[in-house]
């Protein structure tokens, strides 16, 4: 760095910050996330696991009793002998042994028919409806990012795993931060040294070189705190009982981004929010088997993480919701797969969920609409409980005008 001054440097990464900030992607909410502070025990603690794509509703909680089900779908509906029966009306697919096991240790909850008032089928526009809670009206902030503006500034509150921003982490006056899977490559020896120097507040500096200072410096604090913590092993789960089976899923991203996760609430981060995410659930076709695959994942890396939790002392805290941006259509299309549809399930975890039963009303399947399932439940309901029984704050300081939540969450 001997060829260029401190402050023409920091004008550069000045300018570079504020630019970042202005698309939500800014560098400094990744540093920042090193100024670690201790979470107390007995802190609620979030995690958001979004489903890209549209996740098929009907073949991940079947109701494998309804003739019309099978009528519907003929090459692609899951037959009796990859079921794992829920009660006498409905049952997961066949590879989600994790969340059967969840579902009767009561940790478990599925609520039915999610969506919101007139649904649209874009996958841009669902997801941005979904990440925003505002079905009516565009807005540039997410449901979480709102959350953040209520709270005590803290780039460690809500941590997205990934290079890019979720926009439910863009607040109109917070942003979370981000976290990249591999963590961070800090630099060491005379170019850490060199960075150290920069990193020195000057009086001299204004706000954007300060902040960029600030950054560099936090910069070097993340790497000393957060990487040796990246670089231990995952607790230890300590594994529910699951059923014979279900082998799909043992290794992949989601497993990745939630083992990091579990390192870091171990090592007690002071994060109320975590955000994760799982792609290629737009089964337009051949969706059986890539489908069942998938959920096979989601059951095994959610259930594992949840293990990870009752081997620490958050098992208490955590709680997981599990949602995509909407179901798909009722029948089949020419491809063995489905085209983009509307309602489907959601799922809360944890052992403070009021679990092993349903929320919500089934959609009929004789009575469609366009051909789509009824909405049964408004997605705002759930995300209510989070903000209000999870992260402690009145669901309308976020979703404005907005005042009823699902009993999901047990109280006391």
């Amino acid at each position: 760095m001997d060829t260029i001054s401190r402050r023409k440097f920091l004008k550069l990464v000045g300018a570079g910050a504020a630019g970042a900030a202005a698309t939500q992607l800014s560098i400094a909410d990744i540093v920042f996330a090193g100024q670690t502070r201790p979470l107390p025990t007995g802190t609620p603690i979030l995690v958001v696991v979004t489903l890209y794509g549209g996740n098929d509703g009907l073949n991940t909680v079947i109701p494998y009793k309804d003739p019309i089900y099978k009528q519907s779908r003929p090459g692609i509906y899951v037959d009796d002998a990859h079921l794992i029966p829920l009660d006498a009306e409905f049952a997961l697919n066949g590879t989600m042994t994790g969340f059967k096991s969840l579902w009767d240790n009561q940790n478990l909850a599925i609520i039915r028919g999610v969506g919101y008032p007139n649904p649209v089928l874009s996958h841009f526009s669902s997801m941005a409806i979904w990440q925003s809670a505002f079905p009516q009206a565009l807005t540039n902030s997410g449901w979480i990012g709102r959350w953040l503006d209520t709270q005590k500034h803290d780039p460690m509150n809500a941590i997205g795993l990934g290079s890019v921003l979720p926009p439910l982490l863009a607040g109109v006056k917070s942003v979370g931060s981000v976290l990249p899977l591999g963590g961070l490559v800090v630099p060491d020896r005379a170019s850490a040294y060199s960075l150290h120097r920069l990193g020195l507040p000057d009086s001299s500096d204004g706000p954007l070189q300060a902040a960029a200072a600030a950054a560099i410096t936090d910069f070097l604090n993340l790497g000393k705190n957060v990487t040796p913590i990246l670089k231990k092993p995952a607790p230890i789960p300590d594994n529910l009982p699951t059923q014979a089976g279900g082998s799909f899923g043992s290794d992949s991203s989601l497993t990745q981004q939630l083992d990091v996760v579990s390192k870091l609430i171990a090592a007690n981060a002071p994060t109320k929010v975590w955000a994760v995410s799982l792609g290629g659930f737009d089964t337009h076709a051949d969706e059986v088997k890539g489908q069942s695959t998938l959920l096979g994942t989601v059951s095994q890396a959610v259930t594992r993480f949840i293990g990870q939790m009752h081997g620490t002392n958050r098992q208490n805290d955590v709680v997981v919701l599990v949602y995509s941006e909407f179901g798909r259509r009722v029948k089949a299309n020419g491809t063995q797969g489905t085209d983009h549809g509307t309602a489907g399930p959601v799922f809360v975890i944890g052992n403070g969920v009021d679990g092993g039963k349903y929320f919500g009303d089934e959609p009929s399947l004789s009575k469609l609409v366009d051909g789509n399932l009824a909405v049964t439940t408004d997605f705002r309901d759930i995300y209510a409980a989070m903000l209000e029984d999870v992260l402690k704050v009145p669901a309308a300081q976020v979703i404005p005008g907005w005042g009823s939540k699902l009993p999901v969450m047990l109280q006391g």
